[in-house]
């Protein structure tokens, strides 16, 4: 039974002398006569027999698998994101079926209709697009935007995010902040951040000045904002809040380059939380999203698992830790 021969069901019976359906009852955990199993293990042993369980699943019109769609995973965000969703579907014997989209609208467009094709339990979704179709007839779970009623939304508390934010950097001391974003123009649940952040500084009576930028082209972009605010040596903003640790991370080196020291001259505050290869310490100081408390929802949601869940949107409290950008 060697070389490249695929072994079946067939052959195992074949080699245990029973019939297949004697050695599909065993594989399936069905009760069987003691000689005949220990004579399917022995024959499933010897011909190191493995149960296709994908083949299983479409001839049950069965399946395991759920559809995550993200745009990248080169962002911290994402890429800790998938993890979580992958650790938690696996803890309810589910696969995940990954789509990276890099924000093009014709992809994301061909990925939400994926199910059309691949069956699968479900839809699990961060889109850059709000206007696409979407499949009627399968659960789907949007995270940080609305894409229509009956579709549930996760997302953090954004707009606390950047109250808290602000907050804390004006209490490290700091008396002219910046918001700082790039991501898509369309309008998302993370927009709130700058409307948290917005509100405290004006509450303070603290001036602040915002740059928003496409994600797609960002960084020169943004080193020319701050260059224009350099004089003599020193930035005109002594605090910074970027709207993700990846901006944040950027950010920073571009102050390096212009021979600012961060904390010392300029503190920066970014949003996400995620940690340095995947060790205890933030790369960051950072308003710390749930990662793993949003992914165990979203599953969650398209499995059902929780009777008490249903369609509306779900807001995720944060929080703020320090990792050696900031003061404290």
């Amino acid at each position: 039974m060697g070389g490249s021969k695929r072994i079946t069901m067939k052959d195992v019976a074949r080699e245990a002398g029973v019939a297949p359906g004697t050695v599909s009852r065993v594989v399936n955990g069905i009760p069987v006569g003691k000689s005949y199993q220990r004579s399917v293990e022995k024959a499933i042993e010897k011909l190191d027999y493995h149960i296709n369980r994908q083949a299983q699943a479409l001839r049950s019109n069965q399946n395991n698998f759920v559809e995550v769609i993200l745009p990248n995973l080169y962002n911290p965000f994402y890429s800790t994101l998938a993890d979580c969703l992958g650790r938690e579907l696996t803890r309810h014997s589910q696969q995940m079926l990954m789509c990276l989209t890099r924000g093009d609208p014709d992809l994301e467009q061909a990925c939400m209709l994926l199910p059309q094709q691949q069956p699968v339990n479900g839809v699990i979704c961060l889109t850059d697009h709000s206007d696409l179709r979407i499949p009627n007839d399968i659960p789907i779970v949007s995270i940080d935007r609305l894409l229509g009623p009956g579709i549930p939304c996760i997302t953090s508390d954004d707009y606390s995010g950047g109250y808290l934010a602000a907050q804390k950097l004006m209490n490290n001391g700091c008396k002219s902040l910046a918001f700082l974003r790039a991501g898509s123009s369309l309008p998302n649940e993370t927009d709130k951040r700058w409307g948290g952040f917005m509100y405290a500084c004006t509450d303070a009576g603290v001036s602040f000045e915002s740059m928003c930028v496409h994600e797609d082209a960002f960084s020169s972009e943004f080193e020319d904002f701050l260059r224009a605010h350099l004089h003599d040596g020193h930035l005109d903003f002594d605090g910074l809040f970027c709207a993700t640790v990846l901006l944040a991370h950027q950010i920073r080196n571009i102050l390096l380059r212009m021979k600012l020291s961060v904390p010392q001259d300029v503190q920066i505050i970014g949003y996400g939380g995620v940690k340095c290869f995947s060790g205890q310490e933030f790369c960051c100081s950072t308003i710390v999203r749930p990662v793993e408390e949003m992914a165990q929802l979203c599953v969650d949601l398209i499995l059902q698992t929780s009777p008490k869940l249903f369609s509306c949107s779900f807001q995720l409290p944060v929080y703020y830790a320090f990792g050696g950008t900031t003061n404290q």
